[in-house]
This record gives C-alpha cells, sequence and structure tokens, in this order.
C-alpha cells in the first residue's frame, strides 16, 4: 500500500486509505494467483441484478459491534460507492440503493454487491496481496497487514506533525480540527492508539512468533528483537513531547513541534527498515516450518489474545490503516479463522463502527 495522499479539501488527521486509488495487484502476482472464488448467487425473484451509474448514497444498516456489518462497509468502500452507515439493531444487514433494498447472509449481500458494482472486483477469500497466496501462514498474512497499518499511520502522523510544525502551532484552515489545544487532544488520542497497536504487535512477535523459529535456529530473531528494543525509547519520547507540547502556549511551542516531527521522522524510517528486513528474513522463516492449518490456527488465535487491547480499543484504528481490500482480508482471517468466543470478547467493547 502506498503512502502518497491524493489531493483532497480534509485536514491531514482526517485523511484515510479509502482516499486513496486501491492499487491493480500486480501483472506477475495476478498471472500465478488461484482464480477468484465465487460468491454464492443470492436467491431472489430478480434473474439479473442491473449495473448502475451511482450517484445517489448507498445505505448500510446493522449492528455495529459485527464483523459481517464491518466486511460489508469495507467491501462498498472498496467500490468508491457513496456510503452511509446506519446503526441497527437489527442483526441481519440489510444494504438499500435506490429504491432497492436486500438483505441476508454476507454471501448474499456481497453477491449483490458484486453484480451491482461490477468495478473494481471484490478479491474474495483470496490472499493475494503483494504476491502472497493460500499457502501463506495465517499469522504471517496478519503481521503483514499489520505492517501496512502501522506504516500508513505513522506516514499519516509524520504529515501532520509536520503541518503543525510548519504553522507554529497556530489554528488549522479546516475549522473541524478545533482550536490548536483541540488539535493537540487529537493528535495526542490518535498517536495513543497508535502506541497501543505497535507495543502490542512487538509483543505478539517476542511472545508468539519469535519462540517457533527460535525453536528450529536459535538466534534467529535475535536483530528483530533488538530493533524492538531500539523503537521503544523512541515511541516514549514522542508520547513524552505531545504531552509537553500540550501544556504550552500555542505561540511559543514551534520549536518543539519540529522536534516532534524530527522523531516521528526517524521512527517511521526505523520501523519501515525493520519491517522490511522482518518480511524479507523472517517471515518466510515461518512458511519453511511447515506447520499443519490447525497449528496456523492456534498461533493466529494466540497472536489475536496477546493483541486484545488493539482488536477492542484500536480496532478501527488498525483498520482505517488499511485500503478496502487489505482491511477485508484481515476480516476474512478473524471469521474464517479466529476462535469465536474471542472475536465476541472484543466485540463486546462496542468500538467497531
Amino acid at each position: 500500500m502506498g503512502t502518497c495522499f491524493s489531493s483532497s479539501t480534509k485536514s491531514t488527521a482526517e485523511i484515510s486509505p479509502f482516499d486513496l486509488v486501491v492499487k491493480t495487484p500486480p501483472s506477475s502476482a495476478a498471472a500465478t494467483a488461484p482464480p477468484t472464488q465465487r460468491i454464492p448467487t443470492a436467491t431472489a425473484t430478480k434473474t439479473e441484478t442491473p449495473t448502475v451509474s451511482f450517484a445517489a448514497t448507498v445505505r448500510l444498516y446493522g449492528p455495529p459491534n459485527s464483523l459481517v456489518t464491518t466486511y460489508l462497509r469495507f467491501a462498498l468502500l472498496h467500490k468508491k460507492v457513496p456510503l452511509r452507515f446506519v446503526p441497527s439493531e437489527d442483526q441481519k444487514p440489510t444494504i438499500q440503493v435506490g429504491s432497492e433494498t436486500v438483505s441476508g447472509s454476507l454471501e448474499v449481500l456481497l453477491r449483490y454487491i458484486e453484480d451491482k458494482f461490477p468495478e473494481p472486483r471484490l478479491m474474495i477469500w483470496k490472499f493475494n496481496l503483494e504476491g502472497f497466496d493460500e499457502a501463506t501462514p495465517l499469522i504471517v498474512r496478519a503481521i503483514w497487514l499489520q505492517h501496512r497499518s502501522m506504516l500508513w499511520h505513522m506516514e499519516r502522523m509524520l504529515r501532520w506533525s509536520e503541518d503543525l510544525a510548519a504553522r507554529g502551532g497556530k489554528k488549522a484552515v479546516d475549522p473541524s480540527v478545533g482550536t490548536p489545544k483541540m488539535e493537540i487532544r487529537k493528535f495526542a488520542k490518535s498517536y495513543t492508539h497508535l502506541q497501543e497497536l505497535m507495543l502490542e504487535h512487538a509483543q505478539m512477535e517476542e511472545r508468539i512468533l519469535f519462540p517457533v523459529l527460535e525453536s528450529v535456529d536459535r538466534g534467529m530473531c535475535k536483530s528483530a528483537n533488538e530493533e524492538h528494543g531500539r523503537e521503544l525509547p523512541m515511541m516514549n519520547g514522542i508520547k513524552e513531547d505531545i504531552k509537553s507540547i500540550g501544556v504550552l502556549d500555542s505561540g511559543i511551542c514551534s520549536e518543539a513541534l519540529f522536534s516532534l516531527a524530527s522523531r516521528f521522522k526517524s521512527l517511521q524510517m526505523m520501523c519501515k527498515t525493520h519491517f522490511e528486513e522482518e518480511e524479507k528474513d523472517l517471515l518466510p522463516m515461518v512458511e519453511a516450518a511447515e506447520m499443519g492449518k490447525e497449528k496456523q490456527k492456534k498461533l493466529l488465535n494466540q497472536s489475536l489474545e496477546v493483541m486484545s487491547g488493539t482488536h477492542s480499543n484500536s480496532f478501527d484504528f488498525l483498520l482505517e490503516g488499511l485500503t478496502p481490500q487489505e482491511a477485508m482480508q484481515y476480516l476474512d482471517l478473524l471469521m474464517k479463522f479466529g476462535d469465536p468466543n474471542l472475536i465476541s470478547s472484543f466485540l463486546c467493547s462496542d468500538v467497531v463502527d
């Protein structure tokens, strides 16, 4: 996933991957990828669902704390249709397009979305990003997607911090950001989510992934552990900088803001190198360990349990750092392989909207 922003009138804080053009998979990967699984056809009185050139807003109704509702939301975002989500207590999600109203299972609604809005295609239930395929271990898929989200959020917050510094802490052009003090509080809240995601991700690797690799080749994860150790003080330093800026008068915090932006730049570069090295040197070794599906499912659920804070308090934040297609891939992992009781404990916090 790229980190270049498209032209937008939104504030830096509001730009998300939904505003980016979803990339077409590389031709080399497409040539070797297995065919996309077909979605079961909806049972309906109509024999054909006409495609439309849409201007009207598509409405999605359903419970906000539901993986199915969230999955449908990202499917519609992937189609780039004007979308309005309307929370509903009805456990069966419903899609309304003009005078048409369709409800049913996830498969039925995905088939309707695919027929109604043919492009871009939904790459359903196939992990076909960056050349990965169905043989890619489950925990590797989850880690790769978490890397994408963290890198995107770091890029977003770096741009935001640079914008704050350039303005010298003065009021933003976008009135929705509020006063300088309000903007710093929003910045601090966003960083709290990012720090939780990064800390739990590191803990998950150290407790779940690295022991598996160390059991077959001791010392393999030494470099990655050292990277985690170097990143932690930098993350804590950024947190303290944000606290200090929050109590300063907006007219005298320019130097502190430039220091904050510099720290973010260093953290972004360090993490980017760290993630690239992991994806090149460590993650392929998980596949080489030749684990069966049951062992893979166990590792995935153990990793989710370690990252329980992220998947409850910061779940939206994690998904917002992904393109809609990537978010659907992540939700697929949870719906197909996640322990139902564990996933339910995440959703009980009512934070997925």
